[in-house]
């Protein structure tokens, strides 16, 4: 999907990219798990299809029920509706999770991925309504806090090749590409939480912007400790 060759230290250097080896991969656990749940939920709904209904009610996010089921602001994450929408989810979370755990370490990769998502959840219960009118349901699947791995990659390698729909193009244009896409069917009724979308880009870029700053601050004290 994009040349993952160029380089970006992370602050542990050489050995964290060396320990975010498949086997050891947070992107690929993150992937497993929502495969798997997408197979019970499938399961369910063929074989005990009151079981299905109620395993997705229990653990999708409902904005009318945050208080009382604070547990939904990650289990939704690991939905999805249907086939495709896990597979596109699955397929961009393992070309750019992976290279932001190899870039910025295993942790690192997991505190975008969770607090974009718990964030995207929230920024999607209290934005839709005052600033686009719309009147926020039920929310399932990774895309939000995809889009913040997505976006805080694209802060740290910003020139990135990658191909959008075969079409060749930078890390920076390909998101802002669907930024504007997004803000754009805001509105539409395509059933798609694009506010939470939006709220995870914009956690995943001040998260990326923090990471970069902290990274060129260890770079200039390493460097000004030889001298």
């Amino acid at each position: 999907m994009f040349n993952r060759d160029t380089p970006y230290e992370s602050r542990s250097g050489t050995a964290d990219r060396i320990k975010s080896s498949v086997s050891a991969s947070p992107s690929m656990a993150i992937i497993f798990l929502c495969v798997i749940s997408f197979l019970l939920e499938v399961v369910l709904m063929s074989v005990a299809p009151n079981l299905g209904y109620l395993y997705m009610s229990t653990f999708q996010f409902d904005p009318n029920s945050l208080l009382t089921r604070p547990w939904t602001l990650v289990t939704y994450i690991f939905l999805h509706t249907g086939l495709l929408h896990l597979l596109f989810n699955m397929i961009v979370m393992y070309f750019f999770g992976t290279a932001l755990e190899r870039r910025v370490g295993n942790k690192q990769l997991l505190g975008v991925f969770f607090t974009a998502g718990i964030l995207s959840a929230i920024g999607y219960t209290f934005l839709s309504r005052p600033i686009f009118g719309i009147s926020p349901g039920s929310m399932i699947g990774a895309s939000g806090a995809i889009y913040g791995v997505f976006a805080a990659l694209t802060v740290l390698e910003p020139n990135l090749r990658v191909y959008v729909y075969f079409v060749p193009m930078r890390l920076k244009h390909a998101l802002l590409l669907f930024a504007i896409l997004d803000f754009l069917m805001v509105n539409s009724s395509d059933m798609i939480a694009h506010t939470a979308h939006l709220s995870g880009l914009f956690v995943g870029l001040y998260i990326g912007f923090r990471m970069k700053k902290m990274h060129d601050k260890y770079r200039v004290m390493r460097y000004a400790g030889r001298w």
